[in-house]
């Protein structure tokens, strides 16, 4: 009776990794909102009609390639977070793998769209090339994901397309590396050179995140 009384409260309670594993798919989640939503309102934008203004006179030119782009990240975003839920990975592992025949092909289209809107929609060259190593990046990072699973190397797996993921919720970062810049600087709006540097700097912040927890998760 004793030895019951002394485990039931325990047993009911969640443990700490338990707890901190729902701050990983939270966050990513998190960050991810931002540029879904505002990807949710270039969608309706596109597909419903909206005034024809300088921000979105390319896009409504041809819609085509924005909208596949704004369906296949905000799916690979979104369902993606849960990718990386333990519970998920570990307890169902049938619900990772089915996920996974959605999330990774839609991170491919969601990368080569990137690319596509980067070389045919006007923008300064440096902003193009940046996008387009990136979105280059992105793709060949979760190809390698994609090679390293079919070969049962789940670590290398796992590093893959936590790089690749990385990088295809930069949007969400880059929002923060612009609001910085601008209130830095007085509520100044970034130059074309700033502006590309800031871009850069969300993917290369959450690369080096990306990084570390490969690292982390490979000595544990």
């Amino acid at each position: 009776m004793t030895e019951q009384q002394t485990a039931s409260p325990t047993s009911r309670r969640p443990s700490r990794p338990q707890k901190r594993a729902w701050l990983i798919p939270a966050g990513l989640l998190l960050l991810s909102l931002v540029p879904v939503a505002a990807g949710a309102m270039r969608l309706t934008e596109l597909t419903v009609g909206a005034e024809i203004t300088a921000s979105n006179a390319r896009f409504m030119a041809s819609p085509g390639r924005a909208i596949v782009h704004i369906i296949s990240a905000t799916v690979f975003c979104l369902l993606g977070a849960f990718q990386f839920a333990p519970w998920l990975r570990k307890g169902r592992p049938s619900w990772h793998r089915i996920a996974g025949r959605i999330v990774l092909p839609a991170g491919v289209i969601a990368g080569l769209s990137g690319m596509w809107m980067a070389v045919t929609y006007p923008r300064p060259e440096l902003d193009m090339v940046v996008r387009l190593f990136f979105g280059a990046a992105m793709v060949a990072s979760i190809l390698l994901g994609l090679r390293a699973v079919l070969r049962r190397d789940f670590a290398s797996h796992r590093a893959w397309m936590i790089r690749g993921y990385a990088i295809g919720i930069g949007a969400g970062t880059q929002v923060f590396t612009v609001l910085f810049w601008v209130l830095a600087n007085g509520g100044a709006s970034p130059d074309p050179t700033s502006g590309v540097a800031l871009l850069a700097a969300g993917w290369i912040i959450n690369l080096s995140v990306a990084e570390v927890a490969i690292r982390r998760s490979s000595l544990s």
